[in-house]
């Protein structure tokens, strides 16, 4: 039975990134990882649309999170969080471990943050240091209008921080355009690699304020080390350089096909998993979907642990559970990175099966055509 992973992260990767990994141990102290780590910043530059200096941590995305935190805003000063699920929460928990207020603007689960309600904190708390957001929410399924969220905050002093780690490579995310002056990702969603590193753009803008704020907080996330030895194509610490040298190649896919035709993909693979959801009786969870994954309520009657456990036992289909109080509650489908339509069309097919057994009334293979119609370029979801 062939093994399929369609978790939000991490995800499949390329055949020819697996074999990079497979290759021997080079040394990261030399011209070889010099001139792979400038080409891998050059490519991580054209995904997050910048012209700014992209950082590479050897951390997951939570690392880079905190060295946005760490960096950026001195501990007593406050912060304004736009919490749309589990992953804003995540904000809201390190700016605590810091000693920065932060100011919770948070939405149901489900939802996603409107920029009004940014609009009103940022009137309310002229004093906030920056504004932190999640372009995907992957706990939800949810999207935020980050674009306009970056209008607003680009007409103040704060800076404009977002959490892109399951959105980027995905949906459109243009860094400079839409005004963030910290982007922050990593490897293991749609950039097509394992976990292990963090990337982080960081704006003049963020520049100033980090230089601003003086001595650094921490160590191995100082960002100012990093951004100096970026100018000799090297790290100030060891890094993942076996990961790294790995992420060249998924980049060099990304760049071959076009990031406008990446976001167009997951597009039209997100619009076919929301069609076939629906086709079966299914509801979703987010009013406003993200691209990357499609979040289906478990229908009331049917046991949704049971049902994810059957589906990987049966058919070596493997998707998310919801986490914290959403366990058992929803499932989430991704389609993002190294999966493709018919690994979407196979956890639907997977899925009707599994209902099928449970009692679920639907027609067996309406969900798949409803699908195949959006991939044929029908009805859209």
């Amino acid at each position: 039975m062939k093994p399929r992973l369609l978790t939000p992260g991490p995800t499949p990767v390329p055949e020819e990134t697996l074999l990079e990994l497979a290759r021997p141990v080079f040394f990261h102290r030399s011209a070889e990882f010099r001139a792979i780590l400038a080409e891998v910043v050059e490519d991580l530059k054209y995904v997050f649309q910048t012209k700014n200096t992209v950082v590479v941590l050897t951390a997951s995305g939570t690392g880079g999170m905190e060295a946005a935190v760490a960096n950026c805003c001195p501990p007593g000063s406050k912060a304004i969080g736009l919490v749309s699920g589990r992953w804003g929460e995540r904000w809201k928990n390190i700016c605590k471990a810091f000693g920065v207020e932060f100011i919770n603007v948070a939405v149901p689960y489900g939802q996603s943050v409107a920029p009004g309600l940014l609009e009103k904190a940022l009137a309310d708390h002229p004093d906030a240091i920056a504004v932190f957001a999640t372009l995907s929410e992957t706990s939800t399924g949810a999207r935020n209008d980050v674009a306009a969220f970056g209008r607003i905050v680009a007409r103040t002093p704060a800076l404009m921080i977002v959490d892109s780690i399951s959105g980027l490579g995905v949906m459109e995310c243009r860094t400079d355009d839409w005004h963030i002056d910290v982007n922050v990702t990593g490897s293991q969603k749609a950039l097509m690699l394992p976990p292990g590193l963090a990337y982080v753009a960081v704006s003049d803008k963020a520049w100033a304020q980090i230089e601003k704020n003086g001595a650094a907080r921490n160590f191995y996330f100082d960002l100012r080390k990093y951004r100096d030895k970026l100018a000799e194509n090297d790290t100030p610490f060891t890094p993942a350089h076996t990961l790294i040298k790995a992420q060249r190649a998924s980049l060099k896919r990304l760049r071959a096909e076009g990031i406008e035709h990446v976001w167009a993909r997951h597009a039209r693979m997100a619009s076919a998993a929301r069609a076939g959801a629906k086709a079966m009786g299914l509801e979703l969870f987010a009013e406003q979907p993200a691209d990357g994954l499609t979040v289906i309520k478990v229908p009331v009657g049917i046991d949704g642990n049971a049902v994810l456990a059957a589906m990987e036992k049966k058919f070596g289909v493997k998707l998310a559970n919801g986490q914290d109080s959403l366990k058992g509650k929803i499932w989430r489908l991704a389609h993002m990175g190294y999966i493709d339509q018919f690994d979407v069309l196979a956890a639907l097919s997977a899925l009707e099966l599994v209902l099928l057994e449970h009692g679920f009334p639907l027609e067996p293979g309406a969900g798949v055509a409803a699908a195949q119609r959006v991939l044929a370029g029908g009805a859209h979801a």
